[in-house]
């Protein structure tokens, strides 16, 4: 494979192509060899032991057992042991290397499409592999060209089977003793959830409906990507025919996991984050809780209030895991549905989190909806992408707009963050498309519609080339629409538009000030304001 192509493929925390054309399993072989070199190379005298072998899985796509095959080929190749534990969700591979002490790597695309396949890597212990911890040792070797050595003596494979002790230890870790019967829809959407719920749920109190157990990699029923609303309708659907206390959607290998209340409303994972952070907050007082900077505000406020120190950290797997170990954080919880916690070697794991929720349910006596109601503070926009031509360009023109007003924070932890004491977005670019992911929150619906309408009104440059519709004459020029989503850049407050004698528009806000209106374009500079005429 050209070099040029890995950049394609390399992402900040997996490996991840189209088969074949992107990863075939000459590639998986390479890069079981080099997964091997990058080990060996962090050896450090007896402080840090070579690892005997390396613990692989995979999902239950068409490619995965046999491009699991090939990295195994590599890996032995170069003189180190394998442990094969086969179909597995990405979160039992997670509890074999911990279980184990072994590097692990798993064969799954997680929620793309069947002609999607990738590679998870992980240390001993389920530590993380990411650009900044390895992957890019990974790819360098790819992209060289250079083939290892292949060692004198050959590793070996063994085979095991760990599905039973890893449902064993996820119940170990939830109290689930003495909650009532509930009954739960689980939609596993043909992915590894229909391998494991049965073993992780089965013998508690609970009626489960299953909705698409079977393993089918090509996923007949509907993408296994429950963060797309569209894939929970069957769900939801569900929920409300069987009379559900709730219902469960996992994501093509099982470690995400999002929860449908009995109304068939989705909660928030911004929610189930706070809700599930006190439960470990009562059992680990004073621990340090993660959560990523686009979680509720909710989140930090809650986690505060029971005793926790909330830390913030920007998006992505491997920055969470490593500031969960650098910090010995009890929890950490992510927008996404990735929720990791330190009695699982500080890895995620979509079940576990389903298990907190169905234990805090059940040892409850009313609704899901009735029990979230004090985690659920604010509303929250979702993730809404936009294409943009430059995402760094726009990026900087948003911050130019918001940079000297008077009452505002903006920071660079992961994109730009800009916020008040009553609402705050994020705007950070995508790491593999010209895309610019936007998050919002406010304290009421309206107001976080009115604040995304202003940033993505800013984003496509409608604040400052000012398109003028043909009816906007009855507001001196400015287009209606416009004018519904502009504020005043120092007070933030709405604005009136004003024609005076001499024809000319102005916009004016609630405290004296007015700005400018240039053939429709408003001038919306702190410093454009002027004084309103006595």
């Amino acid at each position: 494979m050209p070099a040029t192509d890995l950049s394609a493929i390399v992402k900040a925390y997996d490996i991840r192509g189209v088969v074949p054309d992107q990863l075939d399993a000459d590639l998986a072989r390479r890069a079981g060899s080099a997964f091997v070199d990058v080990l060996r190379a962090e050896v450090d005298g007896d402080e840090t032991p070579v690892p005997t072998a390396v613990v692989i899985g995979h999902d239950m796509r068409p490619s995965s057992a046999p491009l699991a095959e090939a990295l195994a080929a590599g890996i032995t190749g170069r003189g180190m042991d394998v442990v094969a534990i086969g179909l597995c969700s990405t979160d039992e591979l997670y509890f074999a290397s911990g279980r184990l002490d072994l590097p692990g790597a798993m064969f799954t695309a997680s929620h793309n499409p069947a002609r999607y396949n990738g590679i998870k890597f992980c240390r001993a212990g389920a530590r993380p592999v990411g650009q900044e911890s390895g992957l890019s040792d990974i790819r360098a070797t790819l992209e060289s060209g250079v083939e290892a050595p292949k060692a004198a003596r050959p590793g070996t494979v063994s085979t095991r089977d760990v599905l039973d002790d890893y449902a064993l230890h996820l119940r170990s870790l939830v109290d689930l003793a003495g909650i009532r019967p509930l009954k739960v829809v689980v939609d596993a959407g043909n992915g590894m959830g229909g391998l494991t719920v049965p073993h992780v749920l089965g013998g508690l109190p609970l009626d489960v409906v299953p909705l698409f157990f079977d393993l089918d990699g090509n996923f007949p029923n509907h993408e296994a990507n429950p963060i797309d609303p569209k894939n929970l309708v069957d769900l939801q659907a569900a929920v409300l025919e069987h009379g559900a206390d709730l219902g469960l959607a996992l994501d093509g290998d099982a470690d995400r996991c999002f929860v449908v209340d009995e109304r068939g409303q989705l909660v928030s994972p911004s929610t189930l984050t706070a809700l599930i952070a006190v439960r470990e907050l009562a059992r680990h007082p004073g621990a340090p809780v993660i959560h990523n900077l686009i979680t509720s505000r909710g989140v930090p406020e809650i986690i505060r209030e029971h005793g926790g120190t909330p830390v913030r950290t920007r998006v992505g797997h491997s920055f969470i895991k490593a500031t969960m170990a650098e910090r010995n954080a009890v929890f950490g919880g992510e927008h996404s549905g990735h929720f990791y916690f330190r009695d699982f070697w500080f890895a995620d794991s979509g079940l576990l989190a389903a298990l907190h929720t169905l234990s805090a349910l059940g040892h409850s006596d009313g609704t899901l909806s009735e029990l979230l109601v004090e985690f659920a503070r604010y509303s929250a926009s979702g993730e809404i992408n936009t294409e943009v031509a430059d995402p760094a360009a726009v990026l900087r023109g948003v911050e130019e707009h918001y940079r000297d007003i008077a009452g505002l924070t903006l920071d660079h932890l992961d994109g730009l963050t800009v916020g008040t004491d009553s609402w705050w977005f994020n705007l950070r670019p995508s790491n593999t498309e010209p895309l610019l992911r936007l998050n919002a929150e406010a304290g009421d619906p309206r107001s976080t519609d009115r604040l995304v309408a202003e940033v993505q009104a800013l984003m496509t440059g409608a604040v400052t080339t000012g398109a003028v519709e043909a009816g906007a004459a009855a507001t001196g020029g400015v287009d209606p629409d416009l004018l519904a989503i502009l504020r005043c850049p120092v007070t933030r407050s709405p604005l009136t538009v004003v024609v005076d004698d001499q024809g000319s528009t102005w916009l004016y806000n609630e405290s004296g000030l007015r700005y400018p209106v240039t053939d429709g374009i408003p001038v919306l500079l702190p410093d454009a304001g002027v004084p309103v005429p006595a």
